[in-house]
């Protein structure tokens, strides 16, 4: 419907004034108040580039779109000029069918904007021989969901899950094993040992710091190749990755590359080679860097002074060998905050090496997550972890499945929808950059901008649906003009811009709000309409709005990676 608008409005200024303006549709409003229209044009930009005031050039769009409506189907009941905004009111009935027509009849929210264009996503990349925890489950979920979303809009979406699997922390993780632990300990333990081993190295090498060069050491070896070394990383890698896939199928989660930190360790000498050869690596202190000081950034290190790799060499070396294997449209990064300045030390490092394509490289930065007011750390031991979070989410849905509705069927899938989602839910409903909070009262409130509130609508939706005749024929749509069925006809018709706005500002909380906006309206529609129990018609209309509106609750809810259940 926007763009039938945007169209008219296009024609108008060519009719008019033989110009276009650049980008109608971001200048194309939809007021917040329906008095105001369905749609408006402000036209204040317009008047510096015509030299009129916006009022006049709103009074003259407003008398040729006006003209022009016999031309569109009588698309538009009437234009208005107001204080220079030009605003346009639908005809309902019109607009009604079209939203409806569209929301059956199209994969609706869909695009073809990013068809034959390539997006990498790097997301989620937990460390090696560390319990996914908490932290680790905002990158996923907000990477699984921003996948998702571009994927709605016809890109091709090459999720990637770049493994923690390289760096000094392995040295450490190789000392601590051979000092403290032993091979009966590790198979029967797994991760949990692993950990304690990691925390217990940080310990001690306070009051002993001879144990980092040991680890250095160790690490050294690893980058030249020691069987030992190797053979005992990859074991590690092997244990960690049972942890990370058990919590990626509780998630549905899916990878198209589990490519980590190693895979790139023996591409790090083509790059030195090739910044050497672009006269931009200088030599501090022994180790290799790139200078950046003209940027207002500290150098970016790419070698140490033994030799061995570091994250930047790794990551801009991975940037090098995705842009040539994918040819992507973008790349994102969905790291924490505090890696800002890390991510914008690579990208200058990559525009400095010539490639224009650094400036299609994005980092997606997030908040911290704390329980209690308290930052979540692994090298101190006070860790939240996925996995029990998850299933402590599951555990409660189903107390409160029990409680409410205990006759209900399959009370374990529906009670696994229901705390996963919660909890996936409360993570993306905020901005992005804001820090979360985690608080049980919160999650799984079924009151409120929570995934069981939305959920519980969509399920009585669901309901009403069940005991609707089928195929009762033709439907009159026209029986929907009444303000709150309108109303909720309108909030329909504004998901297929709020997936494309997800997108552009890389925030899927803009679609989970969206999905609380459209289950609040519909509740108010149910409290204030009689459904099943109305005249036939106003029922056949009424029954085709809920169903869909179901079927836009449960595609938003499906972007963020959370599931509805039928029943509750």
């Amino acid at each position: 419907m926007k763009q039938k608008v945007i169209h008219l409005i296009e024609h108008s200024l060519q009719d008019i004034y033989g110009i276009s303006l650049p980008d109608t549709e971001n200048y194309v409003e939809i007021p917040t108040n329906i008095e105001l229209g369905d749609f408006s044009l402000p036209c204040f930009t317009l008047a510096k580039t015509l030299k009129k005031s916006p009022k006049v050039i709103a009074e003259e769009l407003c008398n040729h779109v006006n003209y022009q409506n016999n031309d569109n189907d009588n698309m538009i009941s009437e234009a208005k000029a107001v204080n220079g905004y030009l605003n346009i009111f639908i005809d309902r009935a019109y607009f009604i069918e079209q939203i409806i027509t569209d929301v059956f009849n199209t994969s609706y929210g869909s695009s073809e904007i990013g068809n034959g264009k390539t997006i990498c996503m790097d997301y989620s990349s937990p460390n090696i021989a560390k319990n996914f925890h908490i932290g680790h489950l905002r990158t996923t979920l907000i990477g699984n969901s921003l996948a998702k979303i571009y994927s709605k809009l016809g890109y091709k979406v090459v999720r990637i899950n770049y493994l923690g699997d390289w760096g000094t922390q392995f040295g450490k993780l190789i000392v601590a094993y051979k000092k403290w632990s032993n091979k009966k300990i590790v198979e029967e333990k797994g991760i949990e040992e692993l950990l304690r081993l990691y925390i217990l190295f940080g310990k001690e090498a306070e009051s002993n710091p001879e144990l980092n060069d040991e680890a250095r050491a160790w690490f050294t070896k690893m980058e030249h190749g020691n069987e030992e070394a190797l053979s005992l990383w990859q074991w590690f890698k092997d244990i960690s990755l049972i942890e990370f896939d058990r919590v990626y199928k509780m998630l549905h989660i899916e990878f198209d590359s589990y490519v980590g930190e190693s895979f790139y360790m023996d591409k790090v000498p083509a790059l030195v080679t090739e910044l050497k050869n672009k006269k931009l690596l200088v030599e501090s202190q022994g180790a290799n860097i790139i200078n950046l000081d003209d940027f207002g950034m500290p150098p970016c290190l790419i070698t140490k002074k033994d030799g061995s790799s570091i994250y930047h060499s790794r990551d801009i070396a991975a940037a090098l060998y995705r842009k040539q294997t994918y040819h992507f449209e973008k790349c994102l990064y969905v790291t924490g905050m505090e890696q800002r300045l890390h991510f914008s030390q690579v990208f200058k490092a990559i525009e400095l090496m010539g490639y224009e394509w650094a400036s299609d490289l994005y980092h997606i930065p997030y908040g911290l997550v704390s329980m209690g007011g308290e930052k979540l750390s692994t090298r101190k031991g006070n860790v939240l972890y996925a996995e029990d979070i998850l299933n402590e989410a599951v555990s409660r849905a189903l107390n409160a499945i029990e409680e409410k509705n205990p006759d209900l069927h399959d009370k374990l899938n529906t009670a696994k929808k229901i705390g996963i989602g919660a909890v996936i839910f409360h993570d993306l409903s905020n901005q992005l950059i804001r820090d979360v909070q985690f608080k049980w009262d919160e999650v799984l409130n079924f009151d409120g901008m929570t995934a069981p509130y939305i959920q519980y609508t969509y399920a009585r939706s669901k309901s009403i649906l069940r005991k609707s005749p089928n195929g009762n024929g033709d439907v009159d749509l026209t029986c929907l003009t009444d303000s709150i069925s309108y109303e909720l006809v309108k909030k329909l018709a504004l998901y297929p811009d709020i997936v494309k706005d997800a997108a552009v500002k890389f925030e899927p909380y803009i679609i989970a709000r969206y999905a609380y906006a459209l289950s609040n309206l519909f509740n108010k529609f149910y409290h204030e309409c009689r459904i099943l129990n109305a005249d036939d018609n106003i029922k056949k209309s009424r029954i085709v709005l809920v169903d869909a509106v179901q079927k836009v609750i449960c595609d938003s809810m499906s972007l963020l990676g959370i599931e509805c259940p039928e029943e509750m």
